[in-house]
């Protein structure tokens, strides 16, 4: 056995995705870090031994423009290029080289953290070292550090320490949230193991062991609903546990969890009621429990079930999620009633850096589903994308505080700018964010661009003919209106004999970040011919005081019919309202009324747009837009993009910015569009057909002017598929790059009719 001590800046305990994400946030920002996690692959419930989806606050597409950027981001989108299959195992290997990509970090897989140092008082604590043991190994090792996360899950690092912590549900009084129980308890959400089968393409026997549930004692077949083409997260409703304790029952819990496994295969297999289940066998089952909820840690701020879905906009806001506030009873796969409850926010919520830092330990940062929040808040906040974007909020702000020998405290409420102005160098996924950085040289330049898309239209073409949609419910688009929406004609099939009258309306989003109607704004009917089809003219005449997405609505119609053109258009969303028969976002889970993003579904009409053609022209792609904006869409789409190209593999396309005096440029920065509102996950429960998104840019360069105003080019990329690229630059002398222009040139794009850049940024020495 050895005896080891190590000192890092940062020690980040659990290597779940909030984790790992903290790990290497703190890493790229020059912080040494040891990353500890009590198993021997990264990822927590995301990785091969438990298999859950990763999703976050696109909530399996419900959400528009909602994918996380950052490191988040980057695990996705490189997942998607390396693994369109869904591999669980690729899966972990790119969450593995994500972290060995980073020399800053050292990681400690195998390690368990059960012993803490801390002192001070209660209510002033500070945590001085945790030691783990490294198993396989015999190595137990002190981790000395100024700041500590806890993104363990369970929160077991944080009440060695002595942080403040609640278990159970909070009583309905004590926030006024409507879904709390009358009386304060301990329930809790349960936890799942998962399972899945393979097709060996010949019949295949299944004796079931002594140790499987015979479901016709439970309640299991009249409430739930088993199918043989079923895996993995289909079965998130196989859980248990919530009426006892998650952590100190868990062996009881995963006993249970398996023997229902077992006899929901043993009832698939030789019930007779499945006989497409012959020549199944089962591939996987697991072994660790995914748990849901444990300790979730008092922060200086505690998010509530209103803030998310009155989507309360905080000053110190780091991060957003976007799924329901989604909770199950604690009986789990025993209960009658439904798996989950769910409700929709009309958009993403926010969540603030108070909820990411201990009341009571001063420098105990948290992240993942151990956050300050009520147990119902913690329903939207659990999934393991928004964990992981919290683990990136949470591990810049502890780099932050040993940078500038500040506290989570002292940082959240004397130096929120610091924590806002970095996540968004980062490009890290927070909205309704603008880049103030004074360090960001290009806010003070001008901007200008080969070329700019200024009209707002989706036509047939003979690449893209189109198709007769029926009016058979209301339709929609999302439109940005800068400055102004005139009027919108609309290609409309008519009625077959005679003219009909169409209801036409436009509606606001009620806040930036949404994308579906509130308020109605105005009202008008056109007159559509007879068959068709034909462009018809609605003038709305609308001109709000600043830029915003409105909804224009036409109202069913039967007989008439839109033209569905089957092209992406530059900021537009088709829009269907909800009819009887439509699909669930979940088929196990019934929906509530009243959820506007339920009502109006942009599932299924993706890259696709209803032909209109609006005026006047639009300002919403100046090349303006990608210098000191919100780097993603928020009341507009809020980027660069140029005018079509003849041949994306030809873009030939500049952005430039210009000073009135020579510049010393050490650092550029490009986020590029990477099209946010494409839905991914990790194991592709959603199949995304694009290895890369269209919209990247695939090649480009970066170029200086020279004193006789000649371009000298200072980097050249190829086969790009990142959104957020930084480049260090050097000049012919060894130092910053001395120039009063800099140009960013897109040759070519990876499939896209537009080149767009939706940041591009320059820094000095």
């Amino acid at each position: 056995m050895r005896e080891e001590e190590v000192h890092y800046d940062i020690a980040v305990i659990g290597g779940g995705l909030a984790g790992t994400c903290a790990a290497i946030a703190a890493a790229r920002l020059g912080r040494r870090v040891a990353l500890v996690n009590n198993r021997p692959v990264l990822g927590g419930n995301a990785s091969s031994e438990i298999r859950v989806w990763v999703c976050g606050a696109t909530a399996h597409g419900v959400h528009r423009w909602a994918r996380e950027t950052g490191i988040m981001g980057e695990l996705y989108t490189e997942n998607q290029y390396r693994n369109p299959e869904g591999n669980p195992y690729y899966w972990d290997q790119v969450v593995l080289d994500a972290v060995r990509a980073e020399p800053n970090i050292d990681l400690y897989l195998n390690t368990d953290v059960r012993e803490v140092d801390a002192t001070g008082p209660d209510d002033a604590r500070a945590l001085h070292s945790c030691t783990g043991w490294m198993m396989g190994s015999e190595r137990r090792i002190t981790f000395h550090a100024e700041q500590f996360l806890d993104c363990t899950g369970d929160g077991l690092l944080g009440h060695l320490a002595g942080a403040e912590y609640r278990i159970g549900r909070e009583a309905r009084a004590e926030f006024d949230e409507p879904w709390a129980p009358e009386e304060q308890d301990e329930a809790l959400l349960g936890s799942t193991i998962l399972f899945h089968t393979k097709d060996l393409g010949r019949p295949v026997k299944f004796v079931a062991p002594d140790s499987a549930r015979d479901l016709t004692t439970t309640p299991i077949l009249r409430n739930r609903v088993l199918r043989t083409g079923d895996n993995g997260c289909d079965y998130w409703w196989i859980e248990w546990g919530g009426e006892i304790d998650t952590v100190h029952d868990n062996e009881r819990i995963r006993d249970e969890l398996q023997s229902v496994i077992m006899g929901i295969w043993d009832h698939i297999k030789n019930s007779g009621e499945f006989p497409d289940a012959e020549n199944l066998t089962l591939e996987w089952v697991g072994s660790l429990p995914g748990k849901r909820e444990y300790r979730r840690f008092l922060g200086d701020y505690v998010l509530t079930q209103q803030d998310i879905l009155e989507q309360r906009q905080f000053e110190d806001r780091i991060a957003f999620g976007g799924w329901s506030v989604d909770l199950h009873p604690v009986q789990g796969m025993y209960a009658d009633e439904p798996g989950a409850r769910q409700r929709y926010a009309d958009g993403i919520f926010h969540i603030p850096l108070r909820s990411l830092y201990s009341a009571n330990v001063t420098n105990l940062f948290f992240a993942g589903r151990n956050i300050s929040a009520t147990h119902i808040a913690f329903g939207a906040t659990r999934v393991m994308a928004t964990c992981a974007t919290l683990g990136e909020a949470a591990g810049t702000a502890a780099a932050l505080c040993v940078a500038e020998d500040l506290t989570p405290r002292e940082l959240a409420t004397k130096r929120p700018e610091l924590v806002r102005r970095t996540l968004l160098r980062q490009d890290a996924s927070v909205i309704g964010l603008t880049d103030d950085d004074p360090g960001n040289l290009a806010r003070a330049a001008r901007v200008s661009a080969s070329s700019h898309l200024g009209r707002l239209a989706a036509e047939p073409a003979g690449a893209a003919p189109g198709e007769p949609y029926p009016l058979s419910r209301d339709l929609a688009l999302l439109l940005p209106v800068d400055p102004a929406l005139d009027t919108v004609e609309l290609l409309v099939h008519g009625a077959p004999e005679e003219p009909v009258e169409l209801a036409v309306e436009l509606w606001s989003t009620g806040r930036p970040e949404n994308a579906v109607p509130v308020d109605r704004l105005l009202a008008t009917t056109v007159t559509v011919p007879a068959g068709g089809p034909h462009w018809v003219t609605a003038r709305l005449d609308h001109r709000p005081d600043t830029p915003e997405n409105v909804v224009l609505i036409v109202r069913s119609c039967p007989g008439a019919a839109l033209v569905l053109v089957p092209e992406r258009t530059e900021g537009v969303l088709a829009l269907r309202s909800r009819v009887e028969g439509d699909a669930a976002v979940d088929h196990d889970i019934p929906e509530e009324e009243g959820q506007l993003v339920l009502e109006w579904q942009a599932r299924g009409l993706r890259r696709q747009a209803f032909a209109f053609r609006a005026t006047p022209e639009t300002g919403a792609f100046l090349p303006e837009r990608a210098v000191g904006g919100y780097q993603r869409p928020y009341g507009g789409p809020q980027k660069w993009s140029s005018a079509p190209l003849a041949d994306p593999d030809r873009a030939e396309q500049w952005l430039r910015l210009d000073w009135d005096g020579e510049q010393r440029i050490a650092e550029v920065r490009v986020v590029f569009d990477d099209d946010v509102d494409e839905y991914l996950n990790n194991l592709h429960r959603h199949r995304t057909p694009f290895e890369v998104m269209p919209e990247l840019v695939r090649d480009y360069r970066i170029e200086s002017r020279e004193p006789d105003g000649g371009w000298r080019t200072l980097l050249t990329v190829t086969d790009n598929r990142r959104r957020h690229r930084v480049h260090a630059l050097t000049g012919e002398d060894g130092g910053p790059v001395r120039t009063d222009a800099l140009r960013l040139v897109v040759d070519a794009t990876h499939g896209a009719r537009h080149a767009q850049v939706t940041a591009f940024k320059a820094y000095g020495a």
